[in-house]
This record gives structure tokens, sequence and C-alpha cells, in this order.
């Protein structure tokens, strides 16, 4: 049986299944919409363009390294 991936909505925060829900990792098309409006009005921006040094600490990471952000 596989395991599913069980994330929160960064919308709502509802929990719902990031593989098996169509509008993942929203819960729905509500939610989708909301964030996609959000970029559109620039609530969300990338405040810089990233550089090969904002990936320096990055590049030699393997395996579960990658997954587990520091200072958790």
């Amino acid at each position: 049986m596989a395991s599913h991936s069980i994330v929160k909505c960064p919308i709502c925060g509802r929990e719902n299944d990031l593989i098996a829900d169509p509008f993942g990792p929203f819960c729905s098309q509500r939610c989708k919409l909301i964030d996609l409006g959000k970029w559109l009005n620039e609530e969300y921006k990338i405040s810089e363009p990233l550089t090969p040094d904002h990936l320096a600490d990055y590049e030699n990471l393997e395996g579960k390294a990658l997954d587990e952000p520091e200072g958790d």
C-alpha cells in the first residue's frame, strides 16, 4: 500500500492528500484561485533574483538532508 502525503492547504489550512487530490497542494479549486489571485495582485513576491551564491550551501546535499531545513 502506498503511503499518502498529507499536507495542509496553504490558503485555509485544511489537510488533504497531495497526491490523490486533483488540486494539490490546495484543498479545492477555490483555494487554488485565491492563491493565483494573490500572485496576480502582487501580494506574493520574489524579493530578489536567485544567484549561484544563494544555492552554494545546498549543492552538495543528498538524501534526507534535502528535505530537512536547518534549525528544525
